[in-house]
């Protein structure tokens, strides 16, 4: 197969799991993950992502104080950027934190799902709990929550994960 279906092969299959086995991801696994996070496209490159990797037990106890989304997961990445690191649009004012920490979310998100590590992207958390339960510096904002594990065998696509609108709705050609 070439790239182009080998990576949608990827995209199509790989699912929110919210249901995690307790085997924890091995060192290298997260070594490439977060290297793939390291190498995404920042505005200017100028990297402003902060990632909080959460692995340790007294780190997963303190992200439940976070969210009610934890699924139990032995492992969780909080994506944070330094808006004192962010770029600027200079026609607005516009920072490019929230965009890049989405960015480096998703390759941090696909390579896990390349690595067999189910992952699930929570929005769903409490920034200011995050901040405080990890000691997060003022200029560091929270952006999303990866939690992250092996899948259970019962791990499933929610009903509507293969639900999407007709491409016309969603691209405009002009």
């Amino acid at each position: 197969m070439d790239s182009y279906y080998d990576f949608m092969i990827l995209a199509e299959e790989r699912f929110s799991v919210r249901s995690f086995t307790d085997e924890p991801v091995l060192d290298d696994v997260v070594s490439r993950i977060l290297h793939s996070g390291h190498v995404a496209p920042t505005a200017c490159n100028l990297q402003p992502q902060r990632i909080y990797v959460l692995q340790s037990e007294e780190a997963l106890a303190k992200l439940k104080n976070c969210t009610p989304c934890h699924f139990n997961a032995p492992l969780a990445m909080l994506v944070c950027v330094d808006m004192e690191d962010c770029w600027v649009r200079p026609f607005d004012g516009q920072l490019s934190g929230f965009m890049d920490g989405s960015i480096v979310a998703t390759h941090m998100m696909l390579q896990a799902a390349a690595e067999g590590v189910g992952c699930t992207w929570v929005m769903h958390f409490d920034p200011e709990m995050a901040a405080e339960e990890f000691d997060i510096p003022e200029n560091v904002v929270p952006v999303c929550l990866l939690v992250m594990g092996y899948a259970s065998e019962d791990a499933m696509p929610a009903p509507g994960h293969l639900r999407t609108r007709p491409i016309q709705e969603t691209v405009f050609r002009l």
